[in-house]
């Protein structure tokens, strides 16, 4: 049986939204047991499910030193609940600097690994499916070396969530031909061609992204993060965009009724808060940071990505092929 355990004070909508969330879920996971972290006050119709109480909150502006030293902070005891409850991982929406640096100092790295990485999942619009990115975030800079074991934990990552059983491996670059890239992408190619426990397909430039170039994507931090951002605001400034053109008159309002449907697919093909959010992956246990700004259906969204990793038991995989 599962066991997640849920940072219920960090988003910006506070322990309501996340409250909603954990119903929600238990509606439709009675059989995963969950461990709530949080102020008593607010927790206090919660009683159905484990309680930890945390009277401090981890600000969204605070950094990797400071929330070490806020020992009472829901973030802090809900990851030494993970060890300590002995669950499968944990979920929180609170500063993403915070979670992941504190996460990585509490729960330690697979042995093997040189440093974990930040993943999300993009929709994939010719299949339906999904494709995998990292690192999106944990760092901004990475060595040829590091991308390398990205490529095998987003790999095995790839086999298990979305089950595919050779996920194509890429290299993000502003070409697809060998030997375009960053400095740190063009050394990190050879490893990755080298490593026969991959599939991997050579550079992919990021107009493939969406359309089914790959299924892993591999890039450093920096570029991760900068791709992330981007393509949450394209869909963003697009769903506005045909808002505004559709209330231009009449006809065009009337076009909108007929479209209507095909709109919302788009929108929600595009929405991040769809994925759940973003796994750290290379951790002793499952960590999911879920947007800051979650309502209680995303927050929701990234407990069922935990809940689907740990039944998965992904980081028991990543285990096996780091010592494979």
């Amino acid at each position: 049986m599962s066991k997640l355990v849920i940072d219920m004070m960090g988003s910006d909508l506070g322990s309501a939204m996340s409250k909603e969330a954990v119903r929600l879920f238990h509606g439709a996971h009675p059989d995963c047991a969950l461990v709530l972290v949080g102020k008593k006050a607010e927790l206090a119709d919660m009683n159905d499910y484990s309680l930890i109480e945390a009277e401090d909150v981890v600000s969204m502006e605070m950094g990797a030193l400071e929330v070490l030293r806020k020992k009472d902070s829901s973030m802090v005891k809900a990851i030494e609940a993970v060890i300590s409850e002995k669950a499968d991982g944990i979920v929180s929406a609170g500063s993403t600097g915070a979670f992941l640096s504190a996460s990585t100092l509490i729960l330690k790295k697979i042995p093997g690994v040189i440093r974990p990485a930040l993943v999300t999942s993009f929709p994939n619009l010719k299949t339906g499916g999904f494709t995998t990115a990292l690192d999106v975030g944990a760092s901004n800079a990475n060595t040829p070396e590091e991308m390398a074991q990205f490529a095998l934990m987003g790999a095995i990552y790839a086999q298990k969530v979305n089950h595919i059983a050779r996920p194509r491996v890429a290299l993000l670059s502003n070409g697809s031909e060998e030997g375009k890239g960053s400095p740190e992408g063009k050394k990190a190619y050879p490893f990755l061609r080298e490593d026969k426990r991959i599939n991997f397909v050579g550079n992919i430039e990021g107009s493939q992204l969406l359309n089914d170039g790959a299924d892993v994507i591999v890039t450093d931090g920096y570029s991760g993060n900068v791709m992330l951002k981007s393509v949450e605001g394209a869909a963003k400034d697009l769903s506005g965009l045909l808002k505004k053109v559709f209330k231009r008159n009449l006809f065009s309002k009337i076009g909108y009724l007929l479209a209507k449907k095909g709109l919302k697919e788009m929108k929600d093909a595009l929405d991040p808060k769809k994925t759940g959010g973003a796994l750290l992956l290379g951790i002793n246990g499952i960590v999911v940071k879920a947007h800051g700004n979650s309502t209680s259906e995303a927050f929701k969204n990234a407990m069922e990505l935990a809940y689907r990793l740990s039944e998965e038991r992904v980081v028991d995989a990543l285990k096996v092929g780091f010592h494979a």
